[in-house]
């Protein structure tokens, strides 16, 4: 019995681990590698995860979440937001431009500047919050507010995740983006997209994007 509970056992962590592997965001260095990526949101499903592909695609954001851990460094290992800024303060480094890099990248940045102070650092970096990737619906929803922007995400799946109160006008809706400094908007007629028509309304959606049920 204890040699079937272990096969099992270890049946479930290989199938685990390969989930985590083809899932997307995790950057590491030295030591046994698991894997360069493994992505995680809360808000995101399994499957749109493993759909956002590696995570040399991910460029950290402000308001992100990153997990930092340092082989055999307990008092380097944290879990750190970006802020608005695009840094994140760590002991020995001070400040670290995380924005506007992958994991991978930020992972090589902060093991070239352990090197002054560690002999051989192992870094891992993982982005457990994605919160720079959002875009908001208002308006007559159920669900109103920021949403998580999965990879791919169109107006139609974003607002079958809101739903609509009875007094929607679904005729009317429309998205507000912002464009080279200026406010654009976007008319959606969900009636007619639902029924095939006019697909090119469908867009994917940008971070920091409004979508407006009146």
């Amino acid at each position: 019995m204890l040699l079937g509970i272990d096969m099992r056992s270890g049946m479930k962590l290989a199938a685990l681990l390969g989930a985590l592997l083809s899932a997307g965001m995790v950057a590491q260095t030295g030591g046994p590698k698991i894997g360069e990526a493994v992505r995680t949101d809360k808000g995101a499903s399994a499957a749109a995860v493993q759909d956002a592909g590696s995570g040399t695609d991910y460029v950290i954001g402000a308001d992100d979440t990153l997990h930092i851990s340092v082989w055999k460094e307990p008092d380097l290992t944290e879990t750190l937001p970006v802020r608005p800024d695009g840094k994140i303060s760590m002991p020995l480094l001070n400040d670290i431009q995380a924005a506007g890099l992958t994991p991978l990248q930020l992972k090589d940045a902060i093991t070239e500047k352990l090197k002054k102070f560690i002999a051989d650092p192992r870094v891992t970096v993982v982005v457990t919050g994605m919160n720079s990737r959002r875009v908001f619906v208002t308006g007559e929803v159920v669900h109103s507010g920021p949403m998580p922007l999965l990879p791919g995400m169109t107006m139609l799946q974003a607002l079958s995740q809101a739903g609509f109160t009875q007094f929607a006008n679904l005729k009317a809706i429309y998205l507000l983006r912002t464009e080279n400094g200026k406010q654009v908007k976007l008319s959606f007629n969900y009636k007619d997209v639902v029924k095939g028509n006019h697909p090119e309304q469908n867009i994917p959606l940008k971070p920091g994007d409004t979508l407006v049920v009146p």
